[in-house]
């Protein structure tokens, strides 16, 4: 579950993480009223508009602005609220810009030149520990340094049995080149964000700049936090933090549905049971030369309403041209599966207009070929993966 920037700040200052500090703001009227409690509590007189949404490389967009006095902030919040942020990580048609941060400035003057720093906090898959992964090149996208100046970037890995340990923190203040005050408050920010990460059981902490300030202090600029879904039965505060606007509105009905449903960009739309052989009917559609329109999951008990549900959900996607059912029938019967395939056609009526590609093995797979054979419904049935493989590319070249 992604998180706006605002939220994610939330969560690291309860673990002691200094951030930028804000107010988010719904229109330009809060925005200036945040600005002045904002001015009040910090002496700030300048303002960084910061657009929420779940993407980065907001600033590209136009969806960070500096504004320089209460009247320059009512006009950049005015222009950023409402608007289509086209960032290099959206859609081509962007996000809508529901609200506005309205954070201090912190790029001020004083005995020292600022400087940037990338951090982040992810879970290395390969290893099975946690690992921080940090760069001198703070405020740029990570995948160019690592393309360009990858002896740039660090890791420190992070064992499970004994967590992120002091000499750790130091050794990442002391390759970002620090001393002094700064290498202590950055020992002190790592070890709290590590903190961040683990309590909140979140997939991803990316912090991009991270500041050192001109007084030397280390701050959070940004936050970008991920947390994982399985966890939230336990993180239930965490829970209120999503905001169902950001996400595909596809995705979202499904899973209220029950259906893990991931959308995708192709042509060929997925109805399966089990993550893996889902895995493996997209690369079936790939090796038949099309690309999967998304990922669908309808889990063991597929009968005539959950098929004819996740009919629905995948019709809503006007990109599907063609739709694959493959069933393995160990928990479900096959026979069943193909009569709530025959069903859920003859209640949808003229709703689907694409070619259906049933291939259904295991417990009485042979009933269900009948069946579906028999049932008089211009269904495609299908015994072997080339098979369908085969149908599917035939279908969507006619």
């Amino acid at each position: 579950m992604d998180i706006h920037e605002y939220q994610g700040k939330e969560i690291l200052a309860s673990y002691g993480v200094k951030i930028q500090r804000g107010y988010v703001a719904n229109n330009p009227l809060e925005a200036i009223a945040v600005a002045k409690q904002l001015t009040a509590e910090t002496g700030t007189g300048w303002y960084v508009i910061k657009a929420q949404v779940h993407a980065g490389g907001r600033g590209k967009g136009g969806g960070v602005k500096l504004a320089k006095n209460l009247q320059q902030v009512e006009e950049l919040a005015e222009q950023i609220i409402g608007m289509q942020l086209i960032t290099p990580q959206t859609s081509a048609e962007g996000k809508k810009v529901h609200k506005v941060l309205v954070a201090e400035d912190v790029y001020y003057p004083g005995e020292s030149d600022t400087s940037e720093f990338y951090m982040s906090v992810v879970l290395n898959r390969g290893k099975g520990r946690n690992m921080i992964m940090y760069s001198t090149e703070g405020g740029m996208d990570i995948e160019e340094v690592a393309e360009h100046t990858p002896h740039l970037i660090f890791t420190e890995e992070i064992d499970p049995t004994t967590g992120l340990l002091g000499f750790q923190a130091r050794r990442i203040a002391f390759n970002l080149g620090l001393s002094g005050n700064a290498f202590k408050e950055m020992t002190q920010f790592v070890t709290s964000l590590y903190n961040a990460y683990i309590g909140c059981d979140a997939s991803m902490f990316e912090i991009n700049p991270v500041l050192k300030t001109s007084d030397n202090k280390i701050i959070a600029v940004d936050a970008k936090v991920n947390i994982d879904d399985n966890a939230l039965f336990r993180q239930k505060k965490y829970a209120d933090m999503r905001d169902v606007r950001e996400e595909n509105p596809i995705e979202v009905e499904a899973k209220e549905a029950g259906l893990n449903y991931v959308d995708l960009d192709g042509t060929v739309g997925c109805m399966v049971n089990g993550a893996g052989l889902a895995m493996a009917t997209m690369d079936l559609i790939k090796y038949a030369g099309f690309e999967p329109a998304n990922f669908l999951d309808v889990g063991g008990t597929a009968d005539a309403k959950r098929v004819e549900l996740a009919f629905r959900i995948i019709l809503k996607d006007p990109n599907v041209k063609a739709i694959l059912i493959n069933i393995f029938g160990g928990i479900v019967r096959c026979d069943r599966v193909a009569q709530g395939v025959v069903d859920a056609y003859k209640n949808m009526g003229d709703a689907i207009k694409v070619p259906i590609i049933v291939r259904l093995q295991g417990t009485n797979a042979e009933i269900a070929k009948e069946l579906i054979d028999n049932s008089g419904m211009p269904i495609l049935s299908a015994v072997e993966f080339q098979e369908a493989a085969d149908q599917v590319k035939a279908a969507l070249n006619k």
